[in-house]
């Protein structure tokens, strides 16, 4: 700040700074360099204490210790300050306590000042951040309301599955009729579960049962899905639908054939997680299903503040590891 440059040379050379003209130039060229100096070494300090203490909650912690920080640099500082302008040739400065006690009282009434800006600007940063964390959330969880809506409605599924009903009517009625009403139970499970944010993992697991049947009919050998035969006395939650979308994130990146079917396991990893890995054949193109996939997955599971979904590839095999959930609530201010 050049207001400082002519305070501080007032301070250490009196009104001399402002009649002599050698005595200015040599003064203001010394308390810029010095000034720069405390600059870099405030700026470091300051740095070093946010780094210590970031949190919301530790500001006032944060403050004292920035104002202790700054404190004992500014009185080393005053000291060196004052024996540099001792030592410099055409000042006329000497090496005073009347000067030093000056510079201290000065010094303290900056440091103070200096804490509160950057105390109230450090804040005011955090609070933009966590502003825009909140937008970035609401986003998210208005795109997921949308996502969760389409696979509600999912005019592919439907086609699809309204067209293995009219190949099976001639032919396996039976089969028709209970797959008529395994798709009723999916869609039903799908309205209902629209409106919540986490469902238990044995009722997801039911519903992917009946999933995975429709799509068994649907494409015979060509898939192979095998699912955990325990549903009792699970713990643990997951967001609706996410199981489904897993195993459409299989179908939609891999082909399948009789002579190569695609091969889907869901297990569970304890009483933490549940897993789901696919044989890696991968489709030259891939179609649109238009279903929210695992960027949106993941996305959902940033809200809850907890372990984030793992994916690997290894030897030949896609894996999609998620966490189990407690009943909470996504984090949105």
């Amino acid at each position: 700040m050049p207001v400082i440059y002519p305070i501080g040379g007032y301070i250490f050379m009196g009104e001399r700074f402002f009649t002599d003209a050698p005595t200015f130039a040599i003064g203001m060229a010394t308390g810029i360099v010095l000034h720069w100096m405390s600059v870099f070494s405030y700026t470091w300090v300051v740095k070093r204490v946010i780094r210590q203490f970031p949190g919301e909650h530790q500001a006032t912690q944060r403050l004292l210790v920035m104002f202790l920080g700054v404190s004992l640099l500014m009185i080393a500082t005053a000291y060196f300050d004052l024996w540099v302008f001792s030592v410099i040739p055409g000042t006329g400065v000497s090496f005073s306590p009347q000067i030093l006690q000056a510079l201290l009282l000065f010094g303290i009434v900056f440091s103070i000042v200096l804490c509160i800006i950057l105390g109230l600007f450090h804040s005011y940063g955090q609070w933009q951040e966590r502003q825009t964390e909140n937008e970035q959330l609401k986003r998210q969880a208005l795109q997921q309301q949308y996502d969760a809506l389409k696979s509600q409605i999912n005019p592919h599924f439907l086609f699809n599955s309204l067209s293995s009903i009219s190949g099976l009517i001639g032919d396996h009625p039976d089969l028709a009729e209970r797959f008529v009403d395994d798709l009723a139970k999916v869609y039903r499970y799908m309205l209902q579960t629209g409106a919540r944010t986490l469902v238990p993992l044995s009722e997801e697991l039911t519903f992917l049962d009946t999933y995975a049947g429709l799509l068994r009919v649907r494409y015979g050998s060509c898939l192979r899905i095998e699912l955990p035969e325990v549903r009792e006395n699970l713990t643990g939650q997951v967001p609706p639908l996410s199981l489904q979308v897993l195993v459409d994130n299989a179908l939609k990146y891999n082909k399948m054939s009789v002579e190569s079917p695609l091969m889907i396991r869901l297990e569970l990893v304890g009483d933490a997680a549940v897993r789901v890995t696919n044989v890696l054949q991968r489709k030259v193109r891939v179609v649109d299903t238009t279903q929210p996939g695992l960027t949106s997955l993941t996305a959902q599971y940033e809200q809850f503040n907890h372990a984030p979904i793992r994916v690997e590839e290894v030897d030949g095999t896609f894996s999609v590891t998620l966490p189990l959930l407690q009943s909470a609530s996504p984090s949105i201010a």
